[in-house]
Protein backbone atom coordinates (compact mmCIF):
# COMPACT_ATOMS: atom_id res chain seq x y z
CA UNK A 1 0.00 0.00 0.00
CA UNK A 2 1.47 3.56 -0.87
CA UNK A 3 2.01 6.00 1.66
CA UNK A 4 -0.52 8.85 0.94
CA UNK A 5 1.72 11.25 -0.95
CA UNK A 6 4.61 9.35 -1.60
CA UNK A 7 5.02 9.14 -5.23
CA UNK A 8 3.87 12.23 -5.57
CA UNK A 9 0.00 14.04 -6.34
CA UNK A 10 -1.21 10.97 -7.65
CA UNK A 11 -1.43 9.27 -4.48
CA UNK A 12 -2.27 11.66 -2.14
CA UNK A 13 -6.17 10.74 -1.19
CA UNK A 14 -8.47 11.86 -3.40
CA UNK A 15 -12.75 11.21 -3.92
CA UNK A 16 -13.33 7.67 -4.57
CA UNK A 17 -10.04 6.09 -3.08
CA UNK A 18 -10.46 3.26 -0.24
CA UNK A 19 -7.56 3.93 2.43
CA UNK A 20 -6.23 2.24 5.26
CA UNK A 21 -6.69 4.53 8.62
CA UNK A 22 -4.77 4.87 11.92
CA UNK A 23 -6.22 5.59 15.10
CA UNK A 24 -9.24 4.08 15.20
CA UNK A 25 -9.24 1.68 17.48
CA UNK A 26 -7.40 3.49 20.13
CA UNK A 27 -10.52 5.99 19.47
CA UNK A 28 -8.37 8.98 18.51
CA UNK A 29 -8.68 11.27 15.36
CA UNK A 30 -8.45 8.91 11.98
CA UNK A 31 -5.31 9.82 10.19
CA UNK A 32 -4.78 8.31 6.80
CA UNK A 33 -1.77 5.80 6.80
CA UNK A 34 -1.94 4.19 2.61
CA UNK A 35 -4.03 4.84 -0.15
CA UNK A 36 -5.01 1.13 -1.16
CA UNK A 37 -4.57 0.34 -4.79
CA UNK A 38 -6.41 1.95 -7.60
CA UNK A 39 -8.21 -0.02 -10.09
CA UNK A 40 -9.12 3.23 -12.24
CA UNK A 41 -7.87 6.47 -11.84
CA UNK A 42 -8.97 9.30 -13.91
CA UNK A 43 -6.25 11.57 -14.26
CA UNK A 44 -5.72 14.83 -16.22
CA UNK A 45 -2.38 17.36 -16.16
CA UNK A 46 -1.90 20.08 -13.51
CA UNK A 47 -3.34 23.49 -14.01
CA UNK A 48 0.28 24.74 -13.35
CA UNK A 49 1.10 22.20 -16.69
CA UNK A 50 3.94 20.58 -14.44
CA UNK A 51 4.69 16.81 -15.24
CA UNK A 52 2.82 15.74 -12.22
CA UNK A 53 -0.90 14.42 -12.91
CA UNK A 54 -3.98 14.99 -10.93
CA UNK A 55 -6.05 12.51 -9.84
CA UNK A 56 -10.17 13.89 -10.30
CA UNK A 57 -11.77 10.80 -9.26
CA UNK A 58 -10.71 7.30 -8.58
CA UNK A 59 -11.97 3.68 -8.51
CA UNK A 60 -14.73 4.69 -10.90
CA UNK A 61 -16.94 2.47 -13.27
CA UNK A 62 -18.47 4.95 -15.76
CA UNK A 63 -17.40 7.97 -16.88
CA UNK A 64 -20.33 10.50 -18.00
CA UNK A 65 -18.52 12.60 -20.74
CA UNK A 66 -21.36 15.42 -20.21
CA UNK A 67 -21.80 17.90 -23.37
CA UNK A 68 -24.49 20.69 -23.97
CA UNK A 69 -27.04 20.73 -26.86
CA UNK A 70 -27.45 24.50 -26.12
CA UNK A 71 -24.25 25.66 -27.26
CA UNK A 72 -22.04 24.60 -30.18
CA UNK A 73 -20.12 21.25 -30.11
CA UNK A 74 -16.82 21.16 -29.71
CA UNK A 75 -14.89 18.21 -31.35
CA UNK A 76 -11.60 18.44 -30.05
CA UNK A 77 -12.85 19.05 -26.26
CA UNK A 78 -14.78 16.05 -26.07
CA UNK A 79 -12.00 13.68 -27.53
CA UNK A 80 -9.81 14.87 -25.16
CA UNK A 81 -12.34 14.10 -22.09
CA UNK A 82 -13.05 10.52 -24.18
CA UNK A 83 -9.54 10.04 -24.05
CA UNK A 84 -9.03 10.56 -20.14
CA UNK A 85 -12.09 8.55 -19.76
CA UNK A 86 -10.25 5.33 -21.78
CA UNK A 87 -7.33 5.97 -19.81
CA UNK A 88 -8.99 5.64 -16.41
CA UNK A 89 -10.01 2.21 -17.25
CA UNK A 90 -13.67 3.13 -16.79
CA UNK A 91 -16.15 3.02 -19.34
CA UNK A 92 -17.26 6.50 -20.95
CA UNK A 93 -20.57 7.36 -21.66
CA UNK A 94 -20.72 10.43 -24.03
CA UNK A 95 -24.51 12.44 -22.48
CA UNK A 96 -26.15 15.20 -24.26
CA UNK A 97 -27.91 17.26 -22.58
CA UNK A 98 -30.62 20.62 -22.84
CA UNK A 99 -31.93 18.77 -25.58
CA UNK A 100 -34.95 20.94 -25.35
CA UNK A 101 -32.45 23.43 -26.63
CA UNK A 102 -31.36 21.89 -29.81
CA UNK A 103 -33.20 21.91 -33.15
CA UNK A 104 -31.72 19.44 -35.06
CA UNK A 105 -30.74 16.49 -32.09
CA UNK A 106 -30.72 13.47 -34.42
CA UNK A 107 -27.87 16.18 -36.27
CA UNK A 108 -26.20 16.90 -32.93
CA UNK A 109 -25.93 13.21 -32.45
CA UNK A 110 -24.45 11.84 -35.53
CA UNK A 111 -21.81 14.35 -35.15
CA UNK A 112 -20.54 13.14 -31.81
CA UNK A 113 -21.14 9.62 -32.74
CA UNK A 114 -18.27 10.16 -35.87
CA UNK A 115 -15.87 11.80 -32.63
CA UNK A 116 -16.96 8.79 -29.82
CA UNK A 117 -16.70 5.39 -31.98
CA UNK A 118 -17.55 2.78 -29.89
CA UNK A 119 -19.21 4.83 -27.01
CA UNK A 120 -23.26 4.57 -25.92
CA UNK A 121 -24.58 8.44 -26.91
CA UNK A 122 -27.30 9.14 -24.46
CA UNK A 123 -29.94 12.45 -25.15
CA UNK A 124 -31.14 13.85 -22.08
CA UNK A 125 -33.79 16.83 -21.17
CA UNK A 126 -34.25 18.19 -17.58
CA UNK A 127 -37.14 19.93 -19.25
CA UNK A 128 -38.80 17.41 -20.86
CA UNK A 129 -37.53 14.27 -18.87
CA UNK A 130 -36.32 12.85 -22.32
CA UNK A 131 -33.76 10.25 -21.90
CA UNK A 132 -33.71 9.78 -18.26
CA UNK A 133 -34.63 6.05 -18.18
CA UNK A 134 -32.52 5.36 -20.96
CA UNK A 135 -29.47 7.01 -18.90
CA UNK A 136 -29.87 4.87 -15.74
CA UNK A 137 -29.44 1.62 -17.48
CA UNK A 138 -26.11 2.64 -19.06
CA UNK A 139 -24.66 3.88 -15.57
CA UNK A 140 -22.97 1.19 -13.59
CA UNK A 141 -21.13 1.09 -10.45
CA UNK A 142 -19.30 4.01 -9.14
CA UNK A 143 -20.66 7.13 -12.09
CA UNK A 144 -18.46 10.39 -12.51
CA UNK A 145 -19.98 13.09 -14.35
CA UNK A 146 -17.29 15.01 -16.05
CA UNK A 147 -17.56 18.14 -18.49
CA UNK A 148 -17.35 21.67 -18.39
CA UNK A 149 -18.94 24.34 -16.21
CA UNK A 150 -22.62 24.81 -17.78
CA UNK A 151 -23.04 21.52 -19.68
CA UNK A 152 -25.55 20.56 -17.04
CA UNK A 153 -24.02 17.81 -14.84
CA UNK A 154 -25.17 19.03 -11.57
CA UNK A 155 -28.83 19.00 -13.38
CA UNK A 156 -28.33 15.43 -14.83
CA UNK A 157 -26.86 14.00 -11.21
CA UNK A 158 -30.16 15.25 -9.49
CA UNK A 159 -31.85 13.38 -12.28
CA UNK A 160 -30.05 10.11 -11.23
CA UNK A 161 -30.18 10.60 -7.95
CA UNK A 162 -34.19 10.88 -7.90
CA UNK A 163 -34.26 14.25 -6.32
CA UNK A 164 -32.43 17.86 -6.03
CA UNK A 165 -29.34 17.18 -4.24
CA UNK A 166 -26.88 18.82 -5.87
CA UNK A 167 -27.18 22.63 -6.91
CA UNK A 168 -27.80 23.93 -9.53
CA UNK A 169 -27.00 27.77 -11.68
CA UNK A 170 -27.88 29.43 -14.95
CA UNK A 171 -25.57 29.81 -17.57
CA UNK A 172 -24.68 33.13 -18.96
CA UNK A 173 -25.84 34.03 -22.44
CA UNK A 174 -23.54 35.57 -24.13
CA UNK A 175 -21.00 32.67 -24.17
CA UNK A 176 -22.89 29.65 -22.60
CA UNK A 177 -20.35 29.22 -19.77
CA UNK A 178 -21.57 28.36 -16.40
CA UNK A 179 -19.94 29.02 -12.77
CA UNK A 180 -19.05 26.40 -10.54
CA UNK A 181 -21.82 25.28 -9.01
CA UNK A 182 -20.31 22.69 -7.61
CA UNK A 183 -16.85 23.63 -5.84
CA UNK A 184 -16.04 20.15 -3.95
CA UNK A 185 -16.33 16.54 -5.10
CA UNK A 186 -18.70 14.26 -3.43
CA UNK A 187 -19.75 10.41 -3.75
CA UNK A 188 -23.81 10.03 -3.32
CA UNK A 189 -25.99 6.67 -3.53
CA UNK A 190 -28.17 6.20 -5.91
CA UNK A 191 -31.49 5.05 -5.56
CA UNK A 192 -30.71 2.30 -8.26
CA UNK A 193 -27.51 0.72 -6.94
CA UNK A 194 -24.18 2.11 -7.08
CA UNK A 195 -22.62 5.55 -6.20
CA UNK A 196 -22.67 9.31 -8.24
CA UNK A 197 -19.43 11.21 -7.86
CA UNK A 198 -19.59 14.79 -9.13
CA UNK A 199 -16.95 17.05 -9.72
CA UNK A 200 -16.28 21.11 -10.42
CA UNK A 201 -16.33 21.73 -13.87
CA UNK A 202 -13.24 21.63 -15.99
CA UNK A 203 -11.98 24.52 -17.63
CA UNK A 204 -9.36 22.76 -18.96
CA UNK A 205 -8.42 18.89 -19.77
CA UNK A 206 -4.83 18.52 -20.15
CA UNK A 207 -3.87 14.93 -20.98
CA UNK A 208 -1.24 13.28 -18.73
CA UNK A 209 0.40 10.07 -20.66
CA UNK A 210 -3.04 8.98 -21.78
CA UNK A 211 -1.33 6.74 -25.05
CA UNK A 212 -3.80 4.03 -24.73
CA UNK A 213 -6.86 6.48 -23.93
CA UNK A 214 -5.92 8.12 -27.30
CA UNK A 215 -5.70 4.88 -29.21
CA UNK A 216 -9.48 4.11 -28.29
CA UNK A 217 -10.22 7.96 -28.80
CA UNK A 218 -9.46 7.85 -32.35
CA UNK A 219 -10.18 3.77 -32.95
CA UNK A 220 -10.63 4.17 -36.40
CA UNK A 221 -7.44 5.75 -36.97
CA UNK A 222 -5.42 3.11 -35.62
CA UNK A 223 -7.81 0.33 -36.97
CA UNK A 224 -6.36 1.91 -40.16
CA UNK A 225 -3.07 1.88 -39.52
CA UNK A 226 -2.38 -1.55 -39.33
CA UNK A 227 -2.93 -1.16 -43.68
CA UNK A 228 -0.35 1.20 -43.67
CA UNK A 229 3.17 0.10 -46.16
CA UNK A 230 5.32 0.76 -43.21
CA UNK A 231 4.89 -0.05 -39.57
CA UNK A 232 6.21 3.44 -38.45
CA UNK A 233 3.95 5.30 -40.29
CA UNK A 234 3.15 8.47 -38.99
CA UNK A 235 -0.08 9.69 -41.17
CA UNK A 236 1.72 12.59 -42.84
CA UNK A 237 2.81 12.55 -45.70
CA UNK A 238 4.06 8.41 -46.30
CA UNK A 239 3.27 6.31 -49.29
CA UNK A 240 1.00 3.72 -49.04
CA UNK A 241 -0.37 5.05 -45.93
CA UNK A 242 -3.75 3.38 -45.26
CA UNK A 243 -4.81 6.39 -42.76
CA UNK A 244 -4.44 9.51 -45.50
CA UNK A 245 -6.36 7.19 -48.74
CA UNK A 246 -9.14 7.04 -46.26
CA UNK A 247 -8.93 11.00 -45.37
CA UNK A 248 -8.93 11.23 -49.58
CA UNK A 249 -12.09 9.01 -49.29
CA UNK A 250 -13.80 11.09 -47.20
CA UNK A 251 -13.84 8.05 -44.51
CA UNK A 252 -12.10 10.13 -42.08
CA UNK A 253 -12.40 13.66 -41.77
CA UNK A 254 -9.43 15.46 -41.94
CA UNK A 255 -10.21 17.25 -39.00
CA UNK A 256 -10.07 13.90 -37.35
CA UNK A 257 -6.83 12.83 -38.26
CA UNK A 258 -5.23 17.07 -37.33
CA UNK A 259 -6.98 16.34 -33.80
CA UNK A 260 -5.14 12.94 -33.59
CA UNK A 261 -1.79 14.39 -34.67
CA UNK A 262 -2.11 17.60 -31.97
CA UNK A 263 -3.30 15.17 -29.25
CA UNK A 264 -0.62 12.50 -29.55
CA UNK A 265 2.06 15.41 -29.79
CA UNK A 266 0.67 16.96 -26.85
CA UNK A 267 0.80 13.50 -24.64
CA UNK A 268 4.60 12.59 -25.66
CA UNK A 269 5.26 16.38 -24.77
CA UNK A 270 3.63 15.55 -21.39
CA UNK A 271 5.43 12.13 -21.30
CA UNK A 272 8.79 13.38 -21.81
CA UNK A 273 7.93 16.32 -18.83
CA UNK A 274 7.08 13.29 -16.85
CA UNK A 275 10.62 11.31 -17.89
CA UNK A 276 13.15 14.14 -17.33
CA UNK A 277 11.18 14.76 -13.83
CA UNK A 278 12.10 11.04 -13.06
CA UNK A 279 15.46 10.93 -14.07
CA UNK A 280 16.18 14.28 -11.86
CA UNK A 281 14.88 13.09 -9.24
CA UNK A 282 17.08 9.88 -9.48
CA UNK A 283 19.80 12.36 -10.21
CA UNK A 284 19.10 14.12 -6.87
CA UNK A 285 19.11 11.11 -4.55
CA UNK A 286 22.51 10.19 -6.42
CA UNK A 287 23.96 13.57 -5.43
CA UNK A 288 22.11 13.11 -1.75
CA UNK A 289 23.73 10.23 -1.17
CA UNK A 290 27.30 11.12 -2.98
CA UNK A 291 27.20 14.82 -0.52
CA UNK A 292 26.24 12.16 2.65
CA UNK A 293 29.52 9.61 1.62
CA UNK A 294 31.73 13.02 1.20
CA UNK A 295 30.50 14.39 4.58
CA UNK A 296 31.23 10.93 6.27
CA UNK A 297 34.45 10.34 5.32
CA UNK A 298 35.58 14.04 5.73
CA UNK A 299 34.42 13.38 9.59
CA UNK A 300 36.15 10.10 10.03
CA UNK A 301 39.45 12.00 8.39
CA UNK A 302 39.19 14.46 11.23
CA UNK A 303 38.80 11.70 13.68
CA UNK A 304 42.29 9.92 12.67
Amino acid sequence: MPRPGAGGPSTVPCTGDWVALHGVASGGAPVVAAVMERRSALVRSTASRTSQGQVLAANVDTVAVTVSLAAPLKHGRIERMLALAWESGARPVVVLTKADACGEVQAAVAEVSTVAPGVDVVVTSAVTGEGTDTLASVMEGTVVLLGPSGAGKSTLGNELLGEDRLMTGAVRGTDGKGRHTTAWRELLPLPTGGVLLDTPGLRAVGLHDAHDGLEQTFAEVERLSGDCRFADCTHRAEPGCAVLAAVETGEVPQRRLDSYHRLMRENAYAASRTDARVRADRERVKKDIARKLRATYTFRERQS
